[in-house]
């Protein structure tokens, strides 16, 4: 659309810009670049950068496994309650992050309803834990590639599917010879996202893992940690985590950024 954009719109919507762009000039603005690199080098920093790179990508790979087939499900297989399955799905989405590390807790602490079992019978503790760093994670991620991964299966045409049922394959053969070949953008898509959620994980993960360094203690973690004793050691690893954001962005923007 051509001509002058009404004042109406564009002061609300230069407002909403300057809202969401401020925060993250004042960051840059107060970052302590002169002691930046010795920040970024200390032992701390990288024992939480290396565990929150390997709980993210585990997280990833849980979620991988477990939620491409359960989009396929979705998108594919009629079941009565189809439509309460996806809500349940998209809950942890909407859920604040705390109150899934409580249901995570009474899920599977040492006296929930599973982790109990889980103790008794196989002696396997998960909560404050590298493990349950990576369920927390997988937690509060796997919803994102479920809900990629199932718009586009249901964008990629079935009759693919539907060709190579009829000329003999099995369908999980189809799925895994044919749909997943076609889907492959929309999987790598949702596994970016999932990965980047997993990365900035707090509220589950502390309540359900703890804060523990080299153990449990992620870069969201150590964030919350500095910013009560070295607030320029806090806005240096907030510098890492939004340089990891602006990457995933960047990785995705022919994905979001090119519609137009």
């Amino acid at each position: 659309m051509r001509g002058p954009v009404p004042v109406p719109l564009l002061l609300p919507a230069l407002l909403g810009l300057a809202f969401l762009v401020l925060p993250l000039i004042a960051l840059l603005l107060r970052t302590p670049w002169s002691s930046l690199p010795e920040q970024l080098t200390s032992p701390e920093v990288w024992e939480a950068l290396r565990l929150s790179l390997l709980c993210a990508t585990l997280a990833t790979a849980v979620s991988l496994v477990l939620g491409v087939p359960l989009a396929w499900l979705l998108a594919r297989v009629e079941f009565p309650g189809r439509g309460l399955v996806r809500a349940l799905v998209t809950l942890p989405l909407v859920l604040p992050p705390v109150v899934g590390g409580v249901a995570l807790l009474m899920a599977l602490g040492r006296n929930g309803v599973v982790g109990r079992l889980l103790d008794d019978w196989f002696g396997v503790t998960l909560p404050f834990t590298t493990t349950g760093v990576v369920i927390a994670e997988a937690f509060v991620a796997m919803p994102f590639l479920v809900i990629s991964v199932e718009g586009t299966l249901r964008a990629a045409d079935p009759r693919y599917e539907e060709a190579a049922t009829t000329l003999g394959a099995s369908r999980f053969t189809a799925f895994r010879r044919v749909t997943l070949p076609l889907i492959a953008p929309g999987v790598a898509a949702g596994a970016v996202l999932a990965w980047a959620r997993a990365l900035g994980e707090f509220g589950a993960t502390i309540t359900f893992a703890g804060n523990f360094p080299g153990r449990t203690q992620t870069m969201p973690l150590a964030v919350y940690l500095a910013l009560q004793t070295d607030p320029a050691a806090a806005i240096s690893l907030s510098l890492v985590l939004l340089a990891v954001s602006v990457a995933v962005l960047a990785g995705l923007r022919d994905r979001w950024m090119s519609a137009s």
